[in-house]
């Protein structure tokens, strides 16, 4: 086995999926997950895609991002709207709690840990 991985989909097909019709704004977002590593001890890698929508959620675990494509913007609950877009990086601690709102298909990287 390799030790050098790299945040590659190739032909993996993702996970689909929608945030939880309660929390949705506005827009019908749908979700593409290509969960490229999943070491077992709660650290886990991969690809994240969202359509245009805007929805509520809280982040359970700490993540660092890195957006690839698009444009969103993010709120924190009583914070200032956070613009992002290819080339930008940042963390959502865990207990964040605010909405995600995809101005243009918006496409990350990520490493979170539980």
């Amino acid at each position: 086995m390799t030790r050098f991985f790299t945040m590659q989909t190739g032909d993996m097909p993702p996970e689909e999926s929608a945030p939880n019709p309660d929390a949705v704004i506005s827009g019908t977002p749908r979700f593409k997950l290509w969960a490229l590593e999943d070491l077992g001890d709660g650290v886990s890698a991969g690809i994240w895609e969202a359509t245009p929508g805007t929805w509520r959620f809280t982040s359970d675990h700490w993540e660092y991002c890195r957006i690839l494509a698009g444009r969103s913007v993010i709120t924190e609950d009583g914070g200032t709207p956070r613009e992002v877009t290819a080339g930008d990086s940042f963390i959502l601690r865990a207990g964040f709690t605010g909405t995600w709102s995809v101005i243009e298909t918006t496409r990350k990287d990520y490493v979170a840990r539980d």
